[in-house]
């Protein structure tokens, strides 16, 4: 297993890298799977890495960038994850170690954030379990919520991890079955 740090990304020394980053690989589970350098300048200068209530890392493995990852909502008590690694990182565990690692990030660094939610498509298989495996819990299922360029809209599946249960180590279950 490598080890796994984060970096910020820092503007606008790292924007040529940020923009070849996510034009050069393939996000197959993404809304958009492969933005042209264009695309991603836009992100950049939209202000996905600096913008107000955002903040963007380099995912670091054995210290080369192995994925990006942006945080958005850092305002709100509720801020939103969107990971993404490269195709040679992926399936070597790194989804899944550097959660926490972003987890402990974001809870130190933003006091108002109390939860931390991320969304992937129901068949992003391996992102689900590197969420479960990294302690969040999957809160909704929203069937056909995640359009499909050229095919049928499939589920979106959102996890979260609480700051409460972050800091006491625990999990706070979903309480499925509580309607009376």
């Amino acid at each position: 297993m490598p080890e796994v740090t984060i970096r910020p990304v820092e503007r606008p020394r790292d924007d040529d890298a940020f923009v070849e980053f996510l034009s050069a690989h393939e996000f197959p589970f993404h809304m958009q799977p492969r933005p042209s350098a264009e695309e991603a300048r836009r992100r950049l200068t939209s202000g996905i890495v600096d913008g107000p209530g955002a903040f963007g890392c380099w995912v670091l493995a054995d210290g080369e960038v192995a994925g990006i990852v942006t945080l958005e909502d850092l305002e709100d008590d509720t801020a939103l994850i969107d990971l993404r690694l490269a195709e040679d990182a992926r399936g070597r565990g790194i989804g899944t170690a550097v959660l926490p690692v972003i987890v402990t990030e974001v809870f130190g660094r933003f006091p108002s954030v109390r939860k931390l939610e991320g969304q992937t498509r129901e068949d992003n298989v391996a992102m689900r379990r590197a969420f479960r495996r990294a302690g969040w819990v999957k809160e909704a299922y929203y069937r056909e919520g995640w359009p499909v360029a050229g095919g049928d809209p499939l589920a979106s599946v959102a996890y979260a991890i609480l700051r409460s249960d972050w800091q006491s180590g625990t999990t706070t279950p979903v309480p499925w079955d509580d309607e009376p």
